[in-house]
């Protein structure tokens, strides 16, 4: 399964959440998915803007579910992502 990783990211100044980022990608390749992971692929000066972009466009076109970690809720970014999900109908997987 092709999955997309959203979680919060700027509300941890220090290490933008890479740590679970890193973590939760390994879990899931481990189970035998496919994991687009926004840190191993956007740059890290990237534009919020451009970020999205890119973001969404990967979960429209490719995405079969989307895994949300812990504190999702908190950013607006994931919760975009999480409501995309919703509205085109892949899995939402809580992690």
């Amino acid at each position: 399964m092709n999955v997309y990783l959203a979680g919060p990211m700027r509300s941890h100044p220090v290490d933008l959440n890479y740590p679970a980022f890193y973590a939760a990608a390994a879990d899931l390749r481990a189970e035998g998915h496919f994991v687009y992971n926004p840190p191993e692929v956007i740059p890290f000066e990237t534009d919020i803007r451009r970020a999205m972009t890119l973001d969404t466009a990967w979960i429209c076109t490719y995405a079969d579910a989307i895994a949300l970690l812990p504190g999702w809720e908190s950013s607006t970014g994931a919760t975009a992502e999480h409501a995309l999900a919703k509205a085109i109908g892949i899995e939402v997987i809580l992690l």
